[in-house]
C-alpha cells in the first residue's frame, strides 16, 4: 500500500503541471493579463516558501544527529542546496520569457524554445527533489512507526502542495511557447512535459533519503535551499513588479502560504 501511496506522490506534482498546462485553450489569443500573472506567480511564491519551511526545514531542525547540532546540518545542507541552483543557473543555458533576458553560458547552438524549455527544468528539479525526499523519509519511517496515514500524511501535503502551484506554474510557461510557435498544442506539450522532470528527480530523492538515512536531515534541508532560491529569484519579483502598481500578487501570495501552511498542519 505504502509503495502505491508513494508512486502516486511522486506522480500528483505531474498531474498538476498538465492541468495548468492546459489551460492554454482558455486563453486562446488574448494571453495571460499582467494582473493574472501576479496573482499565478503570487499564489506559487506563497505556496512554495511553506511547504519550503513546513515541509521541509522544520523536519531537518527535529531531525536528531550525534555529530554536530541540528541546527549546523540545516545551515550547511540549505546553503548547499541554494549553491547547486546557482551553479546550475548559471551555467546551463536558459531563457527567462517572462522578464526577457537570458542567462547561462551564452550559445547558439540551443534554440529559443529550448532555452525557454530548459528554463522551466531548472525550476522544477528542487520541486521534484523536494517530494521525493519526503516521500523517501516516510517510508523509512513507517519500520518505526507503523501508523500508514500519519507517517504518510505529511509527504502527501508536500505533494499537493507542489500540485497546487504548478497550476498556474503549468499555465504561466505554456503561454509563452504558444508565442513561440504559434500552436497551443505545441505549448500544450512543452508545458507538460517541463514537468516529467519532477518524478524522476523525486525518484532520487526517494533513493536518496530511503537508503541512506543518516542523509535525511541533509536531503530535507538541501531541498528546501533549492526551493526558496528558486522561489525568490523566479517567482517573486514576477508578483510584485512589472506594469500596474498593485498587491494583487502580494495578496495571492498570503492565500498561498496560509493554504499551505493549513495543509500542512491538517495532515502533517
Amino acid at each position: 500500500m505504502e509503495i502505491l501511496i508513494t508512486v502516486l506522490g511522486l506522480l500528483i506534482p505531474f498531474i498538476g503541471t498538465t492541468l495548468g498546462s492546459s489551460f492554454i485553450y482558455l486563453f486562446k489569443n488574448k494571453g495571460m493579463s499582467i494582473n493574472l500573472g501576479k496573482i499565478f506567480n503570487g499564489f506559487a511564491s506563497g505556496v512554495m516558501l511553506a511547504a519550503s519551511f513546513f515541509g521541509l526545514m522544520l523536519p531537518a531542525l527535529e531531525y536528531e544527529v550525534d555529530y554536530m547540532p541540528s541546527i549546523v546540518v540545516v545551515i550547511i545542507a540549505f546553503l548547499l542546496g541554494v549553491i547547486l541552483i546557482f551553479c546550475i543557473d548559471h551555467f546551463v543555458p536558459h531563457f527567462h520569457s517572462q522578464e526577457n533576458y537570458e542567462e547561462g553560458i551564452k550559445t547558439e547552438r540551443i534554440s529559443k524554445d529550448q532555452k525557454m524549455f530548459l528554463a522551466v527544468l531548472i525550476h522544477n528539479i528542487p520541486e521534484g527533489l523536494s517530494v521525493g525526499v519526503t516521500f523517501g523519509v516516510a517510508l523509512a519511517n513507517l519500520t518505526s512507526n507503523g501508523d500508514l496515514m500519519t507517517v504518510m500524511g505529511g509527504a502527501m501535503m508536500l505533494s499537493f502542495g507542489v500540485a497546487i502551484q504548478n497550476i498556474p506554474e503549468g499555465a504561466i510557461v505554456s503561454l509563452p511557447f504558444k508565442e513561440e510557435t504559434n500552436s497551443a498544442n505545441k505549448a500544450f506539450l512543452y508545458g507538460m512535459f517541463s514537468g516529467i522532470i519532477e518524478p524522476i528527480v523525486a525518484i532520487i530523492g526517494v533513493l536518496l533519503a530511503y537508503y541512506i538515512q543518516p542523509l535525511m536531515p541533509w536531503a530535507l534541508a538541501l531541498a528546501a535551499g533549492c526551493m526558496i532560491y528558486v522561489t525568490i529569484e523566479d517567482l517573486i519579483p514576477t508578483a510584485v513588479s512589472g506594469e500596474g502598481k498593485n498587491h494583487y500578487g502580494i495578496i495571492a501570495f498570503m492565500f498561498g502560504f496560509l493554504l499551505m501552511m493549513s495543509l500542512d498542519y491538517l495532515l502533517g
